[in-house]
């Protein structure tokens, strides 16, 4: 049998569905001939999408942050150091019976609270795999994240247990080496991979406009945290009842059942499309002609995949990273959003009703957006084998 090209992936996930999205968009465009991916993961519902052959996954125990440093697990009622003792033995285990000739890392450096640090020690002795860092375009403000990696030790990290850092962003956007007080003997293994495109649909499905009507999907993400947005968004149509486009609203799996239950019956006396999970937003997004979400960076990628309008509402707590990413999209005519401030029916209304009807030169500045994570990703991944 000849020998394969193991890629294996880690993803925390904890909280949403950004880090597990990321991952399996990566993973479904660097398999090719020869090449095995396997995805360490802790989503909980890791096992609703579909997995493509070559690719597989492991699934450790979910755990859910309570506040900062502070996890309990998702599902299993056992102590939080027992369940992280479970999932550091699987991912150690798995590593060292994979063999993997390539580790890509998201976003975090240690792991769950340092959960990868023997594995990546590990492979360091073993000699054979080349690690990888993956980090989106923005962490947080730079003040935050130089003093949490600072305490933490994650430009320690960086330095001696990592091959290379990909950054899925433009350093022209916002540049992590500046703002994180990142040494050159770190910056010099930072590579800047541009966006990661996402999967597209075509314009057509039962989503297609009806009635001449426009349509506008709502989306949180995960949900956990999108309660306020939605709420603002529903209290906008019982105010003003809008007869000039109809909404799809997503919440999320993850938003608690009362608030969705909420949204949910309140959604229904409006006549708005609702769901809490759509397996396949792709459908969604393309037949939109404006997407109003939280500013995440998956959700992003998608907008701008579908070459769609969108308006971000950022969070601003825990991070200020939406926020930020909200800005720079601003600052590149890419997107409009609402400061969370700001966020009500009458803002939320003023918004949807001017980018519905005056959004050309937004349309111009995205449809003219290049991707190049994927490109570049695999550039990178042709240096270190022979088999792609």
């Amino acid at each position: 049998m000849s020998k394969t090209y193991n890629i294996l992936m880690y993803s925390h996930d904890t909280y949403g569905l950004g880090h597990i999205r990321r991952t399996m968009a990566i993973a479904s465009q660097l398999k090719c001939h020869g090449v095995n991916i396997l995805i360490i993961t802790g989503s909980p519902i890791v096992g609703r999408f579909e997995f493509p052959e070559q690719i597989d996954f492991v699934r450790v125990p979910g755990m859910i942050k309570q506040s900062n440093d502070n996890y309990i697990p998702h599902s299993i009622k056992i102590d939080p150091i027992h369940a992280m003792s479970i999932r550091q033995s699987i991912i150690d285990a798995t590593a060292k019976s994979f063999q993997p000739d390539l580790f890509i890392v998201d976003k975090a450096p240690r792991g769950l609270k340092h959960e990868i640090m023997p594995t990546l020690e590990w492979m360091k002795q073993y000699g054979k795999t080349r690690t990888i860092l993956g980090l989106r375009d923005i962490m947080d403000d730079s003040e935050s994240t130089t003093a949490d990696w600072k305490e933490k030790g994650i430009y320690d990290v960086l330095e001696n247990l990592y091959s290379e850092i990909w950054v899925y962003g433009h350093k022209e956007y916002y540049n992590p080496i500046k703002e994180y007080s990142i040494p050159e003997s770190i910056s010099k293994k930072m590579i800047f991979t541009g966006y990661i495109p996402r999967k597209t649909h075509s314009r057509s499905g039962p989503e297609v406009r009806k009635n001449g009507k426009k349509l506008v999907v709502i989306t949180a993400g995960g949900g956990g945290d999108g309660y306020p947005m939605m709420d603002a968004y529903l209290k906008a149509l019982e105010k003003y009842n809008p007869q000039n486009f109809r909404t799809v609203m997503v919440t999320g799996p993850f938003m608690p059942t009362e608030q969705r239950r909420d949204l949910s019956e309140r959604a229904k006396k409006l006549s708005v499309t609702f769901y809490h999970f759509y397996r396949r937003m792709e459908k969604l997004f393309s037949n939109a002609d404006l997407i109003v979400s939280m500013g995440g960076y998956n959700t992003v990628c998608e907008i701008l995949s579908h070459k769609q309008v969108g308006l971000i509402v950022p969070r601003e707590t825990p991070r200020l990273e939406q926020t930020i990413r909200a800005q720079v999209l601003k600052e590149q005519n890419l997107a409009d959003y609402i400061p969370w401030h700001k966020l009500g029916p009458d803002t939320m209304m003023e918004k949807i009703n001017h980018l519905l009807n005056d959004s050309n030169s937004i349309k111009e500045t995205v449809s003219n957006f290049k991707f190049t994570g994927l490109d570049v990703m695999h550039q990178r991944v042709n240096l270190f084998k022979d088999i792609c």
